[in-house]
């Protein structure tokens, strides 16, 4: 097996309190080769376990099982620590304090009973016993068995006192205890009862707020940084005062706050930096207000910028262990190695220390040690091992040899080759055993081996094998890819309404791979289908029998295979078979299609025509109208209608007109758009047809020359009002289409004729038309407002609509009109926007509102609508909408550059949509300028309301960062705004220039969202934009450095000559090729030594195209030999030879050495790591 240095791997925490009762089991779990051997100090000093017959150490581990049932449990208080060896090195766990419970008894007292006047102030102290944890406090009456009532009268502090603003006549009782409930034992102990006695002969009068706790105008409050900030603030005064707070300069966090204790306590949770600062609350009663002032500060126990992270390191390489953390005060960092302080180590003249940094330099085999960081503060400490293992290995993949991997068409493709060797192999990949795969698209070869195809193609099929080189070995592996179809849903379920008692069938048609086996499942509302047997589920459908109003909802059919899946969705609406279908889905009907003329004759044809979609509601006729290209082109004219069953109609028609015909579909929403025009079709003048022409005057009025027949053509116009029985009145008009008729009351049924007559007779005897006198404006408005609010865009207004009489002609509808007052932002003023109108057209009593602004409070009225215009405007209405998400952030811009950090600065949205909660940052390395288009993973931050600018600092230099920024309310995230910059170029030192290499010129391909991947999916392709440029010709180290090369090889020429010319030859030296083995190159990039630096600043850039599983990413040297030595699939073979998984692959217990130990109590501080 490959030696490994031991690794914690559990621990117990830093404070543990453990009850008497129960036996004490302090953790201590480790891993390596060979398996380490445990050992414990308590108190600085040696524990001798095996000399406790009390002390059992459990099998394979070094956890402690303390028995305390027979002896006093105080004799083993103390701080332990456990120690994990083997010959590679050893690691250490934190500092454990091992501490009693305890729950103590009230000391004995006597209370006199408390007596006071009506009115007055009054504290009942509780003072319970310390004990550990400190106990939960509660107040109860002994005569009621119940806790006492508490409000803003009478509350109880965080202390655990009991504080009255002011006494009232049933305040007064003999009993009042103060309990203490000890949470480790479930004790419950009781103070003495304490008696009040109210009197009422000289009460108290009114008078202003004043603070009875905290005394005096201001305070200060220290709170750690994660931690909860308890503020208080009790007062006193008649009538009882009411609080408020308020921090000076800035902000509640209103995501974070929370008030406690009527408004008394103000609680902030995951306190930060921010936080600090000066916080007011005041009293107020109708007498006046006070003012107290807390002034908050906010310290730091140590917490992890970068805990070191364990190295693999072949002979002659160099590796870097890092400790990066911060805290306030800033935390001194103290190296160990094996458990002993770096000074008192023996010396080693390849490990260089630098504060933060050690740097190990040309490691020889047998130096693997484990290191331990440890940075302290007055608050506490942090502490993590991180071992160094020194191997040469030859490769090993790690991969099971023939897998086959299956993807579908268009998707990411990842065949993985994990390998193990130190040096860490070299892989290569090759298709078919014989095509050679390098960089660059349709491929990319990740650090740990596996080959990404960015959008796999049936042609990627095939055989690929990978091989692992390095300079001990060579090793391959064989793998397939199977490119698959997708499966995809061809024929979708469409709505439907259905008649209750009807069926009602969903169709969902698949296409799928052959070789893949689908899956087909029918939803119900996100939910399982209804265990009933009218659900019938057919290979692509599904039938509802007999349908009920419960069956109402939303139905989805869901494809899976083993790769993929998709599905769609309908909603069923049952009708319940009333005189008007549901308006839900129903649309007007599409235009027929495919006008035929068949069975012509002299004055008849035969139409037919191919119904369009009704769309969820039946279509009740045809309309069918026609156009005189001759006598009147551009003008239709209604013909004739039928059936909405029908599909053909016989035509009548009359003789000398180009007839061109369409026909429209009439639901109950309304009329379809026309139908394309049919082919022309003319009829012959006619000889003497005077009965059919005449026979036209009603409709066809006034007649066009080839109808009048004769001269002298004339109407003759009769009236008379609806159901009267009084005389026809008349007037003849010569040939125009109107006659005006004055005098009549508004908008009154009237039946009406007009007969054609010219000099040779009068027309046939005409039907009487129904006509209305004119109209005048609506007299009422509507009535009874009411406005719901569905959500931050939707309202939804009801009303009750006028009486018919009123309307004083044809309704056409109600006119909503409404306007955006102000927001309801605190600070926003009222503002003058635009009023806009919604029509809702006929006899409506409800309408929807789309496109409100969230949070905002609105005005509307409303308006009946005839024909002659609108009517008196209805009583207003006001309703607010509530919170949505915000807009964009105004400007994000990147103000300041160096070699490691970056200024932002960004401006608050334009429109809020509600209270803003805060900002989400998302940040992650691009491209260095001497790299490929790659990016690295995304960190994400979060800031306040109140914030509007940061410095990220400990950034890479010479590297292109990308930001991605968001405003939040408490309805989420709102549109992003993108920003990205480089850091400064560093030139100095051993860097070398990367501007001066490659970078230039090129395209770069930017994802067309921030690169947070999900679940593989079809990857989005964008155009590539122009790379960001640096003019290097005007950059003064290139001027220099051009000027100097072109000296030195002016200077070289000149020498050239001269031994030339004296017959010498041009020496070279042979030894120059080779470098000295005790130098080692540093890196261009990031300026580590060697090849495997583990610190978190140094990784290499990710790729762009990263898949989303993240299994592609290989963190260089922070792979574990603990990963290799135990668990996990065939990590032995049958001689018992490690062939555990090398690359990518992180500690996955929370408790590892290597993790963070999280911010500690005082406690810890005390007993900082030595």
């Amino acid at each position: 097996p490959v030696p490994q240095p031991p690794t914690i791997t559990l621990q117990s925490p830093k404070d543990y309190i453990f009850d008497p009762r129960e036996n004490i089991v302090i953790h201590c779990e480790a891993k390596g080769k060979p398996t380490p051997s445990f050992s414990w100090t308590r108190n600085g000093t040696h524990f001798d376990v095996e000399k406790d017959s009390n002390v059992l150490t459990k099998p394979g581990s070094g956890t402690l099982v303390i028995d305390i049932s027979g002896e006093k449990a105080e004799a083993y208080e103390g701080t332990y620590q456990c120690t994990a060896h083997n010959e590679h090195g050893t690691a250490v766990s934190n500092n454990i304090v091992i501490r009693q419970s305890r729950s103590p008894l009230w000391s004995k007292e006597r209370n006199e009973a408390i007596t006071v006047q009506m009115g007055v102030s009054l504290v009942l102290q509780c003072r319970p016993p310390a004990g550990l944890p400190p106990p939960v406090i509660f107040w109860m009456d002994n005569s009621e068995s119940f806790r006492l009532p508490l409000d803003k009268r009478v509350s109880q502090a965080l202390n655990g006192d009991l504080y009255f603003s002011n006494v009232l006549p049933e305040d007064t009782r003999s009993d009042y205890i103060c309990y203490a409930r000890f949470p480790h034992t479930q004790t419950i102990q009781q103070k003495q009862p304490i008696s009040v006695i109210v009197l009422n002969n000289s009460p108290e009068g009114e008078r202003p707020p004043g603070f009875m706790m905290p005394l005096g105008p201001a305070s200060a409050k220290m709170v750690l940084r994660g931690e909860t900030l308890e503020l208080e603030c009790i007062a006193e005064g008649l009538p009882t005062p009411d609080i408020s707070w308020q921090k000076d300069g800035g902000e509640l966090p209103s995501s974070r706050m929370s008030f406690h204790n009527f408004k008394k306590t103000l609680m902030i949770s995951d306190v930060n930096e921010a936080d600090a600062g000066d916080y007011r609350c005041s009293a107020t009663n109708n007498l006046g207000n006070a003012h107290h002032m807390i002034k908050v500060t906010v310290k730091a126990a140590p917490f992890w910028v970068s805990a070191p992270r364990n190295l693999i390191l072949a002979p002659n390489e160099t590796g870097i262990l890092t400790c990066r953390v911060n805290g306030e005060p800033k935390p001194k960092i103290t190296w160990f190695v094996n458990g002993i302080r770096l000074e008192n180590a023996p010396e080693d003249h390849s490990r260089k220390v630098e504060d933060d940094t050690v740097i190990l330099s040309n490691v020889q085999t047998g130096s693997s040690a484990v290191y331990q960081c440890n940075a302290s503060n007055e608050f506490g400490y942090l502490m993590a091992n991180a071992f160094v293992s020194v191997l040469a290995e030859a490769p090993r993949v790690l991969t099971p040899p023939n897998q086959v991997y299956q993807v579908i068409a268009n998707h990411p493709a990842l065949l993985h080759c994990a390998s193990f060797g130190s040096p860490i192999p070299t892989i290569t990949w090759f298709k078919d055993s014989q095509t050679s795969i390098r960089n660059g698209d349709p491929y990319v070869i990740h650090e740990n081996g596996t080959l990404e195809i960015h959008v796999a193609q049936p042609l990627n099929s095939g055989k690929y094998t990978c091989i692992a080189t390095n300079n001990l070995g060579i090793r391959e592996n064989h793998v397939f890819l199977e490119v698959k179809e997708p499966t995809r849903i061809l024929k979708q379920p469409e709505y439907k309404v259905v008649q209750r008692g009807m069926s009602a069938m969903f169709e969902c048609k698949v296409k799928h791979d052959p070789s893949l086996i689908p899956t087909m499942t029918w939803l119900k509302d996100s939910g399982e289908l209804p265990d009933d047997e009218r659900f019938v589920v057919d290979t692509d459908s599904l039938t509802i029998k007999d349908v009920t109003d419960e069956d109402e909802g939303t139905y989805t059919c869901i494809m899976n295979t083993t790769l993929d899946r998709d599905s769609a969705s309908a909603m069923l609406t049952v009708w319940l078979g009333g005189p008007e279908m549901p308006s839900v889905l129903a649309e007007k009907p599409d235009p027929p299609t495919d006008l035929e003329l068949t069975d012509q004759t002299e004055r008849s044809v035969q139409l037919t025509w191919i119904p369009g979609d009704d769309h969820n509601s039946p279509t009740e006729r045809f309309l069918i109208q026609y156009e005189d290209l001759l006598h009147q082109p551009g003008v239709w004219v209604n013909l004739s209608e039928v059936a909405g069953t029908s599909t053909t109609a016989r035509l009548s028609l009359s003789p000398y007109i180009y007839y061109s015909f369409r026909v429209l579909a009439l639901n109950r929403v309304g009329y379809s758009r026309p139908s394309q025009p049919s082919r022309q079709y003319r009829t012959n003048p006619a000889g003497s047809e005077h009965a059919d022409i005449f026979k036209k005057i009603m409709y066809n009025c006034p007649l066009t020359g080839f109808k009048s027949n004769g001269p002298g053509l004339e109407y003759k116009v009769l009236w008379r009002q609806k159901d009267t029985d009084g005389e026809w009145s008349s007037r003849s008009v010569a040939n125009v289409s109107q006659c005006v008729v004055s005098g009549t009351p508004t908008f009154q049924p009237y039946e009406i004729k007009v007969q054609a007559f010219n000099d040779y007779g009068s027309g046939p005897e005409p039907e009487v038309m129904i006509g209305y006198s004119g109209e005048d404006l609506p007299l009422s408005a509507p009535e009874s407002l009411q406005v719901m609010v569905h959500n931050s865009t939707l309202a939804e207004v009801h009303w009750e609509p006028v009486s018919i009489p009123s309307v004083r002609g044809k309704l056409q509808g109600y006119k909503v009109y409404y306007r955006r007052e102000r927001g309801l932002h605190a600070t926003e003023e009222e503002t003058d926007q635009e009023e806009q109108v919604l029509t809702f057209s006929g006899n409506r009593s409800e309408g929807r509102l789309p496109g409100l602004q969230p949070y905002s409070l609105y005005n509307l009225f409303i308006r009946v609508v005839n024909s002659k215009g609108e009517g008196p405007q209805s009583s207003s209405k006001t309703f607010e909408t509530p919170e949505g998400v915000p807009g964009p952030p105004s400007f994000l811009n990147v103000t300041t550059s160096s070699l490691d950090s970056l200024t932002l600065q960004w401006g608050p949205p334009m429109n809020n949509n509600g209270r803003l909660a805060g900002y989400t940052l998302k940040y992650q390395p691009g491209t260095p300028v001497n790299n490929t288009n790659e990016l690295g993973p995304v960190k994400v931050m979060m800031f306040l309301a109140n914030e509007t600018t940061t410095t990220l600092g400990n950034l890479n230099s010479s590297m292109l960062y990308k930001f991605y920024l968001s405003a939040k309310t408490i309805k989420g995230s709102g549109p992003i705004v993108t920003e990205e910059a480089f850091t400064v170029i560093d030139t100095g030192g051993s860097r070398v220039h990367i501007l001066t290499v490659k970078a230039f010129n090129l395209t770069r391909a930017y994802p067309c969202s921030p690169p947070i991947f999900l679940p593989p999916a079809p990857i989005s392709v964008c155009p590539a934009v122009p790379s960001r440029q640096v003019d290097i010709a005007t950059q003064g180290w290139f001027i220099g450095l051009m000027c100097a090369i072109a000296l030195l090889i002016l200077v070289l020429l000149i020498v050239c000559f001269i031994k030339r010319n004296k017959g010498g030859k041009y020496p070279g030296n042979k030894e120059d090729a080779h470098q000295d083995p005790e130098i080692q190159p540093m890196k261009e990039d990031d300026g580590t030594f060697g090849e495997y630096s583990d610190t978190e600043d140094h990784k290499p850039l990710k790729g762009s195209r990263t898949p989303s599983n993240g299994t592609v990413r290989r963190d260089e040297s922070d792979d574990s030999l603990v990963d290799y030595g135990e668990g996990g699939d065939g990590q032995f073979n049958e001689d018992g030879s490690f062939i555990g998984q090398y690359s990518g692959k992180k500690e996955k217990d929370t408790h590892e050495g290597n993790e963070s130990s999280e911010a500690p109590s005082p406690v810890n501080a005390m007993n900082s790591f030595v």
